[in-house]
């Protein structure tokens, strides 16, 4: 059985002002892990998948620590190709 989920995309100036960061803020967090990184939506452009990134800043807000926050990426991201096969 084939389960259709459907993500909501939202590009990085809505993800800057989710998160009251920076651009540069932005790009350090990814580069370190302590925030999900974008998905290739075409040549030149990308997205952030919403629930990822509604997920880190709960995670923010209940006071996880950095490497609470690296463990939670790493979740976030690995799921996004866990059902790739039965798609």
């Amino acid at each position: 059985m084939t389960t259709n989920k459907f993500y909501q995309l939202i590009r990085r100036p809505e993800v800057l002002i989710l998160r009251a960061r920076s651009k540069s803020a932005q790009q350090l967090d990814e580069k370190a892990g302590l925030s999900c990184p974008p998905i290739s939506i075409g040549e030149r452009a990308v997205a952030y998948i919403k629930h990822e990134v509604i997920a880190v800043i709960q995670a923010r807000i209940e006071g996880r620590s950095p490497e609470q926050i690296k463990c939670l990426v790493k979740e976030l991201v690995a799921n996004r190709t866990a059902n790739k096969g039965g798609i």
